[in-house]
């Protein structure tokens, strides 16, 4: 089975491929990879919130100095911060160790090359084979030859101030009271500082992580709470992250959710009007709503959609040199700002076109159409090739042609968890969630 997934490696903290003796290795082989003959042979590491992150970050702190590179650790940071710190102290690597929005039993480990993008699948694969090869433990340096590790103390005072360069110099935040659910994760200091720094006044929930309530009924993919403290403090708008905060949701002045897809066409018609939007397109997933779609051709920009995972979102973004791209869920990438998807620059860039508007958030997300849209997460056994199940296919053909050009299926497996996921969108919600349950009856009478 392949180590690497779609978003890096991750897995049940003590259980393979997460547990320490595969770490050490981890490290080891990716020392082995991104050693340079010459240079600082740097590599920075950050982590999310969880209790497993001390574990994972000493195995793989052991597992690169072993093989003569060095370490910089800056402790709980998001994601987006670890790609940004690794680009301006020109590392030649960084790590997070986050397993995402998973629950706190799980944890990961993300690798960005010195450019601050995810690794290329190439390099990866060396990282895999030598991992699995037991000739690494025979070419290890000793001596002086082994590496040292650094702790960076002002690494998120670094990145505060960056987020805040991201918008024009004199703008504030002042008048805008702001909710914030901070997953217990990651951005517990920084997103709150960030809009607070700037003026706004800053509710705060969930924001003491204790190791194991990341991403607990909270954050991202849990926004009733979000939703409840807008409503009783009377915020004009909120903010949840999820646990490594490379991701944002909103909640309007009234508690209604906006999600990665309204976020996309606001922005997407804004950075036009400004003359920033290259090539007028905007860059999304199979997951991206119908809706959006036709709102922005409706201001003649083009949207592309890729296979889910922000990964190939920006390499998509990269090839055909676009700036604005993510997912329904809440990654977006601004390229001008970012190489990764980041959490508490789009709140603060949000935040932002609201001032900037004068005008609430329900209004600026109101322009975009939604259509109604259902997912079902199966889970199963084993992740098998859908095409090997006829009924399946039969199921997903029935729901097609009933929805006609009135809506969208999707079946896919989850790129992170023993998921199948089932999408459907249309015109009609009660029809839509008959025909998903339909299909997911049938994917757990075969599958699971």
């Amino acid at each position: 089975m392949r180590l690497f997934g779609t978003d890096g490696i991750r897995g049940k903290v003590n259980t393979s491929p997460m547990t320490p003796e595969t770490v050490l290795r981890v490290g080891m082989a990716a020392a082995k990879v991104l050693k340079k003959k010459h240079g600082r042979n740097m590599v920075l590491i950050g982590k999310d919130t969880r209790l497993s992150g001390y574990m994972i970050e000493s195995a793989l702190t052991s597992g690169i100095c072993s093989m003569g590179m060095n370490v910089t650790l800056v402790g709980p940071m998001p994601t987006p911060g670890v790609a940004f710190l690794t680009r301006a102290l020109r590392v030649d690597a960084g790590i997070v160790i986050s397993a995402s929005h998973n629950p706190f039993e799980d944890n990961g480990i993300k690798i960005f090359s010195s450019d601050g993008f995810k690794l290329p699948d190439a390099l990866e694969d060396r990282i895999e084979k030598l991992v699995k090869d037991d000739g690494i433990l025979r070419r290890r340096p000793d001596g002086a030859g082994i590496g040292k590790a650094f702790r960076l103390e002002d690494a998120t005072g670094r990145y505060i101030e960056y987020i805040k360069s991201t918008i024009p110099k004199g703008v504030t935040l002042e008048g805008l009271k702001v909710v914030v659910d901070c997953a217990n994760g990651a951005a517990y200091k920084v997103t709150p500082w960030v809009l607070k720094e700037l003026g706004a006044e800053v509710i705060t929930i969930n924001d003491r992580p204790n190791g194991v309530n990341i991403n607990n009924e909270c954050g991202s993919l849990h926004l009733d709470a979000l939703s409840e403290a807008v409503r009783r403090h009377g915020a004009h708008v909120g903010v949840a992250h999820d646990g490594d905060a490379d991701r944002t949701m909103f909640c309007d002045e009234n508690g209604n959710v906006v999600d990665g897809d309204h976020v996309l066409g606001m922005w997407a018609v804004e950075m036009k009007k400004e003359g920033r939007l290259k090539g007028n397109t905007v860059v999304a997933t199979v997951m991206s709503n119908l809706g959006l779609e036709n709102y922005l051709k409706s201001h003649g920009i083009k949207l592309i959609r890729t296979k889910v995972g922000d990964r190939f979102v920006t390499e998509r973004m990269l090839q055909e040199n676009y700036n604005l791209g993510g997912e329904q869920s809440g990654h977006i990438v601004f390229f001008d700002y970012n190489t990764t998807g980041d959490g508490p620059i789009t709140a603060l860039h949000v935040l932002y076109l609201m001032k900037k508007k004068s005008r609430p958030l329900s209004a600026l997300a109101g322009e975009i159409d939604l259509y109604p849209q259902i997912l079902i997460n199966v889970p199963v056994k084993k992740k098998t090739d859908l095409q090997a199940h006829p009924e399946i296919q039969e199921a997903v053909k029935k729901a097609e042609e009933r929805l006609g050009d009135k809506g969208r299926v999707l079946v896919r497996p989850s790129g992170t968890e023993p998921k199948i996921r089932v999408m459907l969108e249309g015109i009609d919600k009660k029809l839509i969630k008959r025909l998903g349950e339909n299909i997911a009856r049938v994917i757990r009478g075969k599958m699971a």
